[in-house]
């Protein structure tokens, strides 16, 4: 257990994690994935005959990551190459990639969120103007917890991703606070928590599996659940 080392006075605002944070991802990418597959079946046959696995068109989209590192932090785009090159690959219709990924975006967007997800938002954003910070392409509006948030900030948009500090750097900007006055909450030890300490800010490591912590400097708190979090942060209210 890590002993919190919180400075809950100076904390001005919250940055926080989507996938995984709020929402199991995993799920999400796979049924996305099925239902592509499927809609290749209908329009894109050949390519279903050539990549007949969600394995398969993960696989596909991994390669894109080293064909196009200039795509690396743009998850979008990276999958609807992908998807393009499948196509293509087949002998099928490369234009045939967009309606694809519009498609997969959609069903991307179908998160289950964490049975504690809302209450947690609803407590930060009382308190906090709360910030979104993912290097994912989940869209909060299209998820439906877009009235929690001042600001969403992704590493396409700002063409870095974390744990770099300049995609923390810009959350605070944004907020118009200093890091230092921003607290940032994530599952990722090295994106999300090692990531904002490195850029000045304080972290809560969401680790509901109770794995080991992998660095010598612990961050500032974890928390095994977003309920936790809450409690944590409710000991600084008046």
């Amino acid at each position: 257990m890590l002993t919190p080392s919180l400075d809950l006075p100076r904390i001005r605002a919250v940055t926080i994690d989507l996938d995984d944070t709020l929402w199991p991802i995993w799920p999400t990418i796979e049924r996305a994935e099925a239902v592509l597959l499927q809609w290749m079946t209908e329009h894109a046959p050949a390519t279903a005959r050539l990549f007949q696995s969600t394995e398969a068109l993960r696989a596909i989209r991994n390669q894109m990551v080293n064909l196009r590192p200039d795509l690396q932090h743009d998850l979008s785009a990276l999958r609807r190459e992908s998807i393009r090159m499948a196509l293509t690959q087949a002998g099928d219709d490369g234009a045939l990639a967009e309606p694809a990924f519009n498609l997969f975006f959609a069903e991307r967007q179908r998160v289950t969120l964490f049975d504690d997800a809302h209450d947690t938002l609803a407590f930060l954003s009382a308190r906090y103007p709360v910030v979104a910070l993912s290097n994912g392409n989940a869209d909060i509006h299209k998820v439906g917890i877009g009235q929690y948030f001042k600001h969403s900030l992704s590493a396409a948009v700002l063409g870095v991703a974390k744990p770099d500090a300049r995609i923390f750097h810009a959350a605070a900007e944004l907020l118009q606070l200093p890091p230092e006055h921003v607290l940032h909450v994530g599952d990722d030890a090295t994106l999300d928590a090692r990531g904002a300490m490195d850029a000045g800010m304080q972290a809560v490591w969401l680790n509901p599996a109770e794995a080991a912590w992998p660095y010598d400097q612990p961050p500032h708190a974890t928390v095994s659940s977003l309920s936790e979090l809450c409690s944590l942060l409710g000991q600084g209210s008046a």
